[in-house]
């Protein structure tokens, strides 16, 4: 049995696991892959990777160290977590099974895809899923965000107080009626086109073309340099959604020690209840998720 299995391999569960390896605690990472979001990072044709502050260098730091510690780590999704009296048993998708005295869930998000044409071959080659990340990049640049909901809605309000032109693409008008969506109406530079569909992207090596299907059927292109599918952010919590809190979105519900409602059971990064889906916040909650872990294995060890 381990003192700790982190459950995730993206910054928040690679710093977790390199932090209790440094506390000396019998621990193991169990993740599909190792680097989690930070695999993905937007091209542009005019941004140089010095230009742009990224938690990459840190979080490759760890990675460099999990791949040459291979006993602190196997590589295997996560199918379920369940507890027998003080233990916690982690039943992975071949269908083994590792127990712990403890876990931390750090199992991320994952982003609702439109599954279009040339949504995969332009995937962070001017496409990606979050403005909250790269908006700054776009100074006096044409964007366009597309999504119905408060994520859409955010990303839209952001861009739009430094790009030149933002196109919000949504089916419903139902986010608008908010302070924030009416403020974005009023925008000079934000035009919401409502009831629209995105059918295509189009470009060379990067994006450039937003195919659109307006409501009576037929077909408008939007030119654009950066482009955001805002739609929601699904947590990776089913793991463990028979076991601890979950909050209206299913994400892990977690105290500002990245505590869950049962004893033992830890979470961090993307999953949880915390603000901002940003690699240095995720890094940041690994480590708090590790250091509340030791504390209280302590009297365990």
């Amino acid at each position: 049995m381990y003192d700790l299995i982190v459950i995730g391999g993206g910054p928040a569960g690679l710093t977790s696991t390199i932090y209790a390896l440094r506390k000396r605690i019998n621990v193991l990472m169990v993740a599909r892959d190792l680097g989690g979001k930070t695999q993905w990072r937007l091209a542009l044709p005019w941004i140089d990777d010095y230009q742009v502050i990224r938690g990459l260098e840190v979080v490759n730091k760890f990675k460099s160290e999990l791949e040459y510690l291979d006993f602190a780590r196997h590589m295997e999704a996560v199918e379920k977590v369940t507890r027998n009296g003080d233990e916690f048993i982690v039943r992975t998708k071949g269908g083994g099974e590792l127990s712990a005295k403890a876990i931390i869930v750090a199992t991320g998000i994952k982003q609702l895809t439109l599954k279009i044409p040339g949504e995969k071959e332009f995937m962070m080659k001017g496409l990606c899923y979050s403005a909250l990340s790269y908006a700054p990049l776009f100074i006096d640049r044409n964007t366009v965000v597309i999504g119905d909901g408060d994520l859409a809605l955010r990303s839209a309000a952001e861009l739009a107080t430094i790009a030149q032109k933002v196109y919000l693409v949504s089916a419903t008008d139902k986010i608008l009626s908010t302070p924030l969506g009416k403020k974005l109406k009023a925008s000079k530079n934000v035009s919401v086109l409502i009831g629209y569909e995105v059918v295509e992207f189009k470009g060379d090596d990067f994006a450039r073309m937003v195919v659109l299907k307006d409501p009576g059927g037929g077909l408008m292109e939007l030119a654009a340099e950066g482009t955001f599918i805002e739609k929601a952010l699904i947590p990776n919590s089913q793991m463990v959604s028979d076991l601890v809190e979950l909050d209206a979105e299913g994400r892990i519900k977690v105290d500002c020690a990245n505590r869950t409602n049962i004893p033992g059971v830890f979470a961090a990064g993307d999953v949880t209840s915390g603000y901002a889906e940003q690699v240095l916040i995720a890094v940041g909650e690994g480590a708090k998720a590790a250091l509340s872990a030791y504390d209280y294995l302590l009297p365990k060890l």
